[in-house]
């Protein structure tokens, strides 16, 4: 499995424009995103977590998911954490045509009102990102810049949470998972996380753009 856990700025040059990674803050602030959920235990599981730190963040849901699970979908809004749609069935943008993909955010939409979208894999081509700004005013496609790696079943918990204490920094926005594959590995390095920046005075936030 290949992946980079921070992107350079060279890398991000070869995606659409417009695209947000970070939010640069003077201030000791921090943007934890999960997603694939609404999971029934395991975002129950960071939303338990984040309340024990008063930590805001920001759900990528999938509407198939919100669909299946909308008490967990309603806790995430009710506790004051931001949601954004991640398609309604993950689609990987490799496999299906623009059309196709673009009709499958549609219909997250229909299960998910906010401004906030992140691509499933990360990937998106500029005539999908351009109709999707276009169509919406006011829409924000966002990536991240601190990949913490949980769905990788090579990896632990503990390799998770050494990355990311590595490459955060004020304005990161660090991508969990809260899904069945990355839970072993999320269960370990979000209370870590969490615990270690709140040391070093930071402050987690939802993403609001």
């Amino acid at each position: 499995m290949r992946y980079i856990v921070t992107t350079p700025w060279w890398l991000r040059l070869t995606f659409p424009k417009g695209l947000i990674w970070d939010i640069p803050a003077r201030e000791k602030i921090l943007y934890l995103t999960f997603d694939d959920g609404p999971h029934p235990e395991h975002t129950v599981f960071v939303l338990d977590e984040l309340k024990k730190y008063n930590a805001k963040a920001t759900f990528f849901c999938i509407g198939k998911n919100v669909k299946e699970h909308p008490e967990v979908y309603k806790r995430i809004l009710l506790e004051g954490h931001r949601t954004g749609n991640h398609t309604h069935n993950h689609l990987n943008k490799k496999n299906v045509t623009d059309a196709q993909w673009l009709g499958n955010v549609k219909e997250a939409a229909e299960w998910i009102d906010s401004n906030l979208f992140r691509p499933p894999y990360g990937r998106i081509n500029s005539f999908c990102a351009q109709t999707l700004i276009n169509a919406n005013p006011g829409y924000k496609i966002v990536m991240w810049n601190v990949l913490s790696a949980d769905f990788d079943t090579s990896k632990t918990g503990e390799q998770c949470f050494s990355y990311i204490k590595k490459h955060t920094g004020s304005g990161s926005i660090i991508l969990f998972h809260d899904s069945e594959k990355a839970a072993p590995r999320l269960k370990y390095a979000l209370p870590e996380t969490l615990k270690y920046f709140t040391s070093m005075g930071f402050q987690f936030q939802a993403i609001v753009l």
